[in-house]
């Protein structure tokens, strides 16, 4: 039987799972050695729904079978199982793995998912382990023919629950903790507008402000399409700097101050007037929850947001922002990961790939050294 290699986590890099950094600070370990040695590591749970024309509303709820080591006929959610660790890991790959566990655990193919929803990033703590649950939400159709696995699960009683049954199971069986509180919540939803949007209100359909926002470690010509673009269709663009209070680590290189200065000095040389962009300092806060919330209070009204990054993409979406179509070009070459990389390879392959002011102004900042320098520091 192959190993399976999940995705763990320090406890001091825990917190920018909550700014979606996760390909940052994970790393491979073999599932059994994980928990052996109660490693943090990264799981799915998936809430499953049913919704009738008729109105009536079903819970998938499984009861885990009693070979498991952990929680043995205990009732949790729909289904659940590790993220399994990959390369530039994140919140879509993630998604991938909640979705194959679900068709694993009760045989439903994600084609037959007519909506899914990313809820939240739980800390779930107990006396025999730590995990991180990515939550997601998921509606199928009413008549949906059920495959449970028997090696994972009680058959007879992993199925759909109307309410008064979800109830009393929760009521009176041995349930795991964090799953019984989201089926209390999902009891109380309104099931029509849980897979939408929390609000229309701040949808717009006017082209004014647009808001992007970047980390620019470096700002290469990735960044420079994306803005270009952007200022194709609208009048103005906020540019946000993001985890713009980190500097001097592999990962975060650059200051806000010279993050800035790339921008301006960018822009001015494609002859953008200052007139249509601002630039915000947008600082972590290590909060998915709130980061939206925190962002609105720094850079004020837009209309719509531009982000290649799913995790902004989707908190909001969550909130009713107007999300625009990704614009990307050669991803795999223009990011800054990349950048970053070639540059302490001492490749100078890494120029053509920024912009040549940009270049200067990395040079000026001793930038070079300084990453080489900061990759030593990184990985002792």
């Amino acid at each position: 039987m192959e190993k399976e290699i999940v995705a763990c986590i320090k406890d001091i890099n825990v917190k920018y799972l909550e700014s979606g950094q996760v390909s940052k600070v994970v790393f491979p370990m073999e599932r059994q050695e994980a928990h052996k040695q109660k490693v943090i590591h990264l799981i799915t749970r998936f809430f499953i729904i049913s919704h009738s024309p008729e109105g009536d509303i079903r819970y998938l709820v499984q009861k885990r079978g009693k070979s498991k080591s952990e929680y043995p006929e205990y009732f949790t959610d729909s289904s659940s199982g590790h993220v399994i660790w990959k390369r530039n890991l994140d919140l879509k790959k993630i998604q991938k793995d909640a979705l194959r566990e679900l068709e694993e655990e009760f045989g439903i193919p994600s084609r037959d998912l007519h909506k899914t929803k990313f809820y939240e990033l739980k800390d779930e703590k107990d006396d025999k382990e730590r995990e991180f649950s990515y939550v997601f939400f998921g509606l199928v159709d009413y008549n949906i023919i059920l495959k449970p696995d028997l090696n994972e699960l009680d058959i007879k009683e992993s199925r759909f629950y109307d309410k008064s049954e979800l109830e009393n199971i929760l009521k009176n069986e041995r349930t795991i903790e964090y799953p019984k509180k989201i089926w209390k919540q999902l009891l109380n939803e309104d099931i029509d507008s849980l897979f939408e949007n929390e609000t229309d209100a701040k949808l717009s359909h006017t082209n004014n402000i647009a808001l992007f926002i970047g980390r620019f470690q470096p700002l290469h010509h990735g960044h420079i399409y994306v803005l270009m673009n952007i200022l194709k269709s609208y009048k103005k663009v906020k540019i946000g700097i993001g985890s713009s209070q980190l500097s001097n680590t592999f990962n975060d290189p650059f200051t806000n101050i010279e993050r800035r200065e790339f921008i301006i000095t960018a822009l001015k040389k494609r002859r953008v007037s200052t007139k249509r962009y601002d630039i915000y300092d947008i600082p972590d806060i290590f909060n998915a929850k709130r980061w939206v919330d925190h962002v609105m209070s720094i850079v004020g009204e837009f209309n719509a947001i531009f982000a290649n990054s799913d995790w902004i993409r989707i908190l909001f979406q969550n909130k009713g922002f107007r999300v625009e179509k990704k614009i990307a070009i050669f991803k795999k070459r223009f990011n800054g990961s990349n950048v970053r990389r070639l540059i302490i390879k001492n490749n100078k392959s890494w120029k053509p790939l920024v912009p040549k002011e940009i270049v200067e102004l990395i040079e000026d900042f001793d930038g070079i050294n300084r990453l080489k320098s900061l990759n030593t520091v990184d990985n002792l």
